[in-house]
C-alpha cells in the first residue's frame, strides 16, 4: 500500500451498510478501508493500531455512539480526521458534531463518488458538510436542554411512566416531573412524549 493511500476506519453497527460502504470506498485507488467496527467502543485504540487517517463513524451505535467516539479521538488522536456518515441528518446532531471537532458530516444516501470526495476533503484538512443540513443547523439554534433533561427525555421516548423513569435514573418522581416540565417548556411542546420526539428529531438527545 502506497504512502499516499488514505487509511480509513469504518464504524457502523449495521453490518450490511458497513460492508457496502467499505466496498464502495475500496474501489477508489487512493482509499483503503483498514479496519471495521460495529460500535464506537475501541475506535481510538483501532485508530492507533491501524495508523488510520480518517475515521468514518455512524452516530447511533451501541456502547459508544459516534459523537462520543469523535470527542475521544479529538483528545487522543487529533491528527485523525473524523467524517460522520449517518442515516439521521438532524441539525442538532450536526451542531454536536461540530462541537466534537468533526471535519465532515454527510448522510448515507450520499452518492458514492461524493462520499469518497468527502473522505479526501477531511483528510486534506478541508470541511465536508452537507450544505442544506449546515444551514438548518445554524437556524435551529443551540440545544436548550441540560444534560439531566436530555437523560430524562431519552427515557421518556418510549412512553415510560414517570415512576419508572425515576426508578431507572435513581431520582424521585417529583424531580423527574420538574425536569420534564422544564424540558417541555424549552422545546415548546405540550406533553413529555412530544418533547422527547422534538428533541430527538433535532438531534438534542
Amino acid at each position: 500500500m502506497g504512502s499516499d493511500v488514505i487509511r480509513v476506519l469504518l464504524a457502523d453497527d449495521q453490518a450490511l451498510i458497513r460492508g457496502g460502504l467499505a466496498a464502495l470506498l475500496d474501489l477508489e485507488p487512493d482509499i483503503s478501508v483498514v479496519c471495521q467496527l460495529d460500535s464506537g467502543a475501541g475506535v481510538a485504540e483501532a485508530v492507533t493500531e491501524h495508523a488510520v487517517d480518517v475515521a468514518v463513524l455512524d452516530i447511533e451505535m451501541p456502547e459508544v455512539d459516534g459523537l462520543t467516539a469523535a470527542e475521544t479521538l479529538r483528545e487522543t488522536r487529533p491528527e485523525c480526521a473524523v467524517l460522520i456518515v449517518t442515516t439521521f441528518g438532524r441539525a442538532g446532531y450536526l451542531r454536536r458534531a461540530l462541537e466534537a471537532g468533526v471535519r465532515g458530516f454527510v448522510v448515507k444516501d450520499t452518492p458514492a463518488e461524493e462520499l469518497a470526495e468527502a473522505v479526501r476533503r477531511v483528510h486534506s484538512g478541508s470541511p465536508a458538510f452537507d450544505p442544506e443540513l449546515l444551514t438548518e443547523s445554524l437556524s435551529a439554534g443551540q440545544n436548550p436542554l441540560t444534560e439531566r433533561e436530555r437523560q430524562i427525555l431519552r427515557s421518556a421516548l418510549d412512553g415510560s411512566p414517570v415512576r419508572q423513569i425515576a426508578k431507572s435514573l435513581f431520582l424521585s418522581p417529583g424531580t423527574v416531573r420538574n425536569h420534564l416540565s422544564s424540558a417541555i417548556g424549552k422545546v415548546h411542546a405540550t406533553t413529555r412524549t412530544e418533547a422527547a420526539t422534538i428533541a430527538r428529531d433535532r438531534g438534542w438527545l
